[in-house]
């Protein structure tokens, strides 16, 4: 089988690997280069030529197809970049000018739908739940983002937004979110609406990981608040998800994906909206940390 080539394109860093295959994911070879965004679109496609040049040195050989995992999405229509925080991308035809610079086929995915994957293959559903149909990958960090794996593929959808429950309708109170509207999930669940919303009650700014140290402690009133908040507005947002996609597990990532009360007293939250009379949905915590963008990159290849 052909070794699998992915790159995870950050904002600050392009990481590439490349996995023995599908069967047997061991790292080959693992490298990066700095994206260098500040310089243009033009210089971040030389950056990612350059950083396929470097691995080709140290591997001994060239990618026949190269996955991607991109912030933003390949619009389905005009098949150009939109909804990257790396703004030079959007509205450009990467994925055709990133083909002809290469010389390869490019397959591409947003970097929730790569993570989703590699932790569907190869991480936390992998580990306990193998034979898994539908995986929901979340993303809770400075955004809410999700992907969706079905059989191991991923699923993009029409408008190339499979996944991005963030921007569902949660609550009202959460305010006005940057796309737009008013009371999307990231404007409650994301690790910045839990430090707005503690500040609004406190009028202390503190960091995440301060308010959740002083949940566990009990002495902060309104720390209680935002961790109460944080596991209400989890379970339903995540209820929703269940009820429509039905996954076998959900896998949560980023910052607030970190907080250990999610998966206890958040799967209770869960348990109280979903539409059954109990929940069998396993919710886990990802294994793979900052490996699962590039690692789900590689694995697109094998997906198409």
């Amino acid at each position: 089988m052909q070794p699998l080539w992915g790159i995870d394109l950050g904002g600050t860093k392009i990481e590439g690997v490349v996995l023995e295959s599908a069967d047997a994911p061991r790292v080959i070879s693992r490298l990066r280069v700095p994206t260098e965004a500040a310089q243009g679109y033009d210089h971040i496609i030389s950056q990612i030529a350059k950083l396929i040049d470097l691995i080709a040195a140290d591997t001994g050989h060239r990618p026949q197809r190269l996955g991607i995992g991109t912030p933003g999405a390949l619009d389905t229509h005009t098949h150009t970049l939109k909804n990257s925080n790396t703004t030079c991308l959007n509205g450009r035809p990467f994925k055709q000018d990133l083909e002809k610079a290469l010389g390869i086929p490019i397959v591409i995915a947003n970097d929730a739908n790569c993570f989703a994957l590699a932790e569907a293959r190869m991480g936390a559903v992998a580990e306990v739940l193998p034979e898994a149909e539908v995986v929901f990958g979340v993303i809770m960090g400075t955004g809410v983002g999700g992907g969706i794996v079905v059989n191991g593929r991923v699923i993009n959808g029409r408008h190339a937004i499979g996944g991005e429950w963030g921007h569902n309708l949660l609550d009202v109170s959460g305010g006005p979110c940057y796309c737009g509207k008013v009371g999307c999930v990231e404007t409650i669940l994301s690790g910045p609406a839990l430090q707005r919303y503690y500040q609004s009650l406190s009028g202390q700014a503190l960091k995440l990981p301060e308010i959740v140290k002083r949940y566990q402690q009990g002495t902060d009133p309104h720390a209680t608040a935002t961790m109460q908040r944080l596991i209400h507005f989890c379970g339903l947002g995540l209820s929703a998800i269940i009820n429509v996609l039905d996954p076998d597990a959900i896998v949560l990532g980023g910052g607030v994906g970190n907080i250990d009360l999610l998966y206890t007293e958040g799967v209770e939250a869960v348990k109280k909206y979903v539409f059954n009379s109990r929940l069998d949905t396993l919710i886990l915590k990802p294994k793979l940390g900052d490996s699962a963008g590039v690692f789900g990159a590689a694995l697109l290849v094998s997906s198409v």
